[in-house]
Formats: structure tokens, C-alpha cells, sequence
């Protein structure tokens, strides 16, 4: 009884209320620290947090046991950051965790270590990072994993045998699709579950072309997997490995996959210009390919990644030759791109034997016409001033032509002479002398009579006004008017 009363008349204490970090939005049970650029992860997290989104912010790391203090976690949204790398213990005590959003950062591989106390891990959303390696059993502890998503990463290789365990638990759902996966081991693919194969994605890869490979994903095609007819252009297959842009939708044109096998030959890739409307014919060396027999097709891959066989497309803008040759009839924008030029032999053996990357160009436009023109419209006017500065400007390169001639010396010999022209007439006008006050152009004639050692001139024109100001007036002979002309005409 008494201890009792001590209990009655005890102060009761409210536990503290768990307080919301400044950075973010708290409600019941969801934390959002969305988008403030946070570089560490807030400390004092409500605990009865189950969903926490710290997606885009500038996280770089995760320290051991963060989670700790969240014991109801079920949702973890950490996308969008900037991890590379997680520590051995990071999601330790975090055993409730079914969603794990990590897409979007910087991981390079997915260690053994980074998910394995994850046991009650359901989705787990790694695409669009830069991972290259996932380690055999990095999965091999998730037996409630049901959704994996790594596509848009760097993978060239992936262990699909380890699916093999999972697939007979819970795994619906195996993303691999835009990776740069060359091979994969149709036999294990073929074993699995058809749960799995409905969620197997592997389209937009530059997979090895095989039979075996165009069998399953066709089977999966007719059973309706959600996988393969849903991305049923996007499933290409490489027919070189020496050309990773020689890719054919093997499932749209699968008429010419029923029996399929690939080898590979060098050929060089050449670069080929054209402007838009021109008719293109590429062409390959076949004397040097050891091609030309009865039992020879020829196919051309377009950028599109379609074949093309004789006589060609549908309406014809594309045709192949019975020597192999491709003719584009018009060339548009559109056609830009990689063309490669196979042989098939029977039955479907596929070598390669020429290579174009075409580009296809657009006139140059009016202004650059206009422009071309401006430029050289310019240099004739430059070139003609500096002729005019040249004939009126230079100085005079005769000297003997330059000095006053003696009344009675012999005419000076020059090829440019200056005229000498008296204010009044002579006293005696010659018989071939004309006179007019109007006129203002002088046509001077030279006279082969010479009189008193001197030439006479006869005057096409009368004289100028003598008051022209263009008249150049020098005391002469009073009798004859000396002047030594080319026989070009003067024109004021």
C-alpha cells in the first residue's frame, strides 16, 4: 500500500517530443529532407520515421549504422546524390527496410557487402549510375527480393547463374536493359522460371547475334512476356564484334534470323558527304572480299538498325543492287548515319564488307551567298582605287619628261606627256586649226610636217575657255603651240 501511494503522488514526466530536423518536413511517419542540399545526413531523426526521402541532395557518404536510431524504416529514398562508394556496416540494423532507392548516384560496383543485412529487402533501384562489376552473390541473402533495376549502367558482364537461386523464391523483376552486356549464357536464361523471363529485361544491349539467343527471346515473344514484346524494337543484336554500330531488330526482321550465324572481317569505315536531294550510291570493293558467287546476297544495316536486301524497301527510296551495291535515291536529314554493307552466304552467314558514315548537308543559306558576294564586290573596289593611286598619284618616274622643254630643243621622248597650251591663239592659224569657245574636250592630231624644227599639232577641238581652271597655262612660242602627245585624247 504504501509503495502505492509513492506511485500516485509521484510528478509524472512527459517523454520529449521528438523534434523535426530544421531542414526538414515531418509528419507521422514520414521524414522528407528533399532537395536542400544537404552534405550529411541530419542527425536526431524522429524514430517513427518509416518512410525517410533524402533524394536529391549532395550526400557523398554513408557512415556505419546511420540507420540505427530508425528501428521502423521501410522506405529509404537516397537518389539522385552523389555516393560512390558505401561502408561495410552502412545498412546494418536496418533489417525492416523493403524499398531502397539509390538510382542516380555515383556507385561503381555492387560489392558483396553493400546490401547483405538487407534480408527483408523487396525492391532495390540501382539504374543510372556508372556500375560496372556486380559481385557473384551480392544478391545471395535477399531471398524476399523481388524487383532489381540496373539498367542505364556500364555492365559488360553479369552473374546470371546467381539468379538461378533466386528465381525460386520471390524475383519477378531483373532490369539490364541499356547496359553494354556482348554476351549472355542463353542455356542458364533458357532454365529459368518463366516468372522471371516475363520480367527479364535485356533489350538495347549490343548482345552477340546467335541462334540461340534469337530462339528464346522469339519464344518469350509468343508466350507474351511483358520483357520482350513490349521492347520488341528495342532487342538488337550485334552481327560483328569488330562493329558495334552493326546492330539489326533481329525480332522485327526476324525472317532473316530463322538460321543465323555471324563472322567477322576488317573493313574500313569511310566518310561520305552529300547535300540534301542528291541521289547517293554506296559501293564496296568486293573483288577483294572473295565474295562474288552464285550462292552470295548482299544486306546493308541502315542507322536504324533495319536490313535491307534486294531490291529494297518498300517504296523504294532504298535499293540494293544484285552486286551489292545500295542506292538512296533522294538523300534526306533523316538518312544520316552509319551504313554497313554485308554478304550473306547460305545459309545466313553474315561477313562484312564495307563501312559508310554519311552525312547528309543543307545548301549554304542566302546570306552566306550574300555575303560571298559583298566580299568580292569589295575587292574589285579596292583593287580599282588602288589603281587610280597608282596613275594619279605616283610620281612621275620620267624625269627628262617632267622638265620644261627648250623653246627650240627636239621634242622629249616619253610615252606620257603633258600638253602645253597658250591663253591666246597664234598670231597665224594653220590650215588644220579649228577654233569653238564651247567646247571643253581637246583632240589633239600630230602633224608629220615640221616647220622651223618644230611639230606642228592640229586641233581636233578648239580651245577651252581660257579660263578653265583645268587649263594649265605656260608662256610659249608666239608662232606655234609645242605639245607631245600619246595618242590617247585628253578629256578634262
Amino acid at each position: 500500500l504504501f509503495l502505492l501511494l509513492l506511485q500516485l503522488c509521484a510528478p509524472r514526466t512527459s517523454p520529449q517530443p521528438h523534434r523535426c530536423p530544421a531542414a526538414c518536413i515531418c509528419t507521422s511517419d514520414l521524414l522528407s529532407c528533399s532537395r536542400q542540399m544537404l552534405q550529411r545526413v541530419p542527425q536526431a531523426l524522429p524514430p517513427t520515421t518509416t518512410t525517410l526521402d533524402l533524394s536529391h541532395n549532395a550526400l557523398t557518404q554513408l557512415h556505419d549504422r546511420w540507420l540505427a536510431a530508425l528501428p521502423h524504416l521501410e522506405a529509404l529514398h537516397i537518389n539522385h546524390n552523389q555516393i560512390r562508394d558505401l561502408s561495410p556496416r552502412a545498412f546494418h540494423n536496418a533489417s525492416f527496410l523493403r524499398h531502397l532507392d539509390m538510382s542516380s548516384n555515383h556507385l561503381q560496383a555492387v560489392k558483396r557487402h553493400y546490401f547483405e543485412a538487407l534480408v527483408s529487402l523487396e525492391e532495390l533501384l540501382l539504374y543510372n549510375n556508372h556500375i560496372t562489376r556486380v559481385d557473384e552473390n551480392a544478391f545471395a541473402k535477399l531471398s524476399d527480393l523481388r524487383k532489381v533495376y540496373l539498367s542505364w549502367n556500364n555492365l559488360t558482364a553479369f552473374p546470371f547463374h546467381a539468379v538461378q537461386g533466386l528465381g525460386i523464391y520471390n524475383l519477378r523483376t531483373l532490369d539490364l536493359s541499356s547496359n553494354s552486356l556482348s554476351s549472355i549464357p542463353v542455356e542458364v536464361l533458357a532454365a529459368l522460371p518463366e516468372s522471371i523471363g516475363n520480367g527479364l529485361y535485356l533489350h538495347n544491349n549490343p548482345i552477340r547475334c546467335s541462334c540461340p539467343l534469337y530462339l528464346m527471346l522469339q519464344r518469350w515473344n509468343q508466350r507474351g512476356f511483358s520483357s520482350v514484346k513490349d521492347f520488341s524494337e528495342e532487342h538488337t543484336c550485334k552481327v560483328s564484334d569488330n562493329v558495334p554500330r552493326s546492330l539489326i531488330k533481329f525480332l522485327k526482321h526476324s525472317h532473316i534470323f530463322e538460321n543465323c550465324s555471324a563472322s567477322a572481317e576488317d573493313a574500313h569505315l569511310s566518310h561520305l558527304e552529300v547535300m540534301v536531294g542528291q541521289p547517293v550510291l554506296l559501293t564496296c570493293n568486293t573483288s577483294t572480299t572473295s565474295l562474288l558467287h552464285t550462292a552470295t546476297t548482299y544486306m546493308w544495316i541502315t542507322p536504324r538498325h533495319e536490313p535491307i536486301k534486294h531490291p529494297g524497301n518498300s517504296n523504294r527510296s532504298l535499293e540494293v543492287y544484285r552486286n551489292g551495291s545500295l542506292r538512296i535515291a533522294v538523300a534526306k536529314p533523316w538518312l544520316s548515319g552509319i551504313y554497313v554493307g554485308l554478304a550473306m552466304n547460305s545459309p545466313y552467314n553474315f561477313s562484312r564488307m564495307c563501312e559508310f558514315n554519311m552525312t547528309v548537308l543543307y545548301p549554304k543559306a542566302a546570306g552566306e551567298t550574300f555575303s560571298t558576294g559583298l566580299t568580292t564586290l569589295l575587292g574589285c573596289i579596292v583593287s580599282l582605287v588602288l589603281v587610280i593611286i597608282y596613275l594619279y598619284l605616283t610620281p612621275c618616274r620620267c624625269l627628262g619628261c617632267c622638265k620644261k622643254p627648250a623653246p627650240l630643243s627636239p621634242p622629249q621622248e616619253c610615252s606620257a606627256q603633258s600638253s602645253i597650251l597658250s591663253t591666246t591663239p597664234p598670231a597665224t592659224d594653220g590650215p588644220n586649226r579649228k577654233a569653238s569657245a564651247n567646247k571643253h574636250v581637246v583632240f589633239l592630231e600630230p602633224i608629220r610636217e615640221t616647220q622651223n624644227g618644230k611639230i606642228r599639232l592640229a586641233l581636233g577641238e578648239d580651245f577651252p575657255d581660257p579660263k578653265h581652271p583645268k587649263v594649265l597655262q605656260l608662256k610659249s612660242d608666239s608662232e606655234s603651240i609645242s605639245s607631245v602627245f600619246s595618242d590617247t585624247p585628253i578629256v578634262s
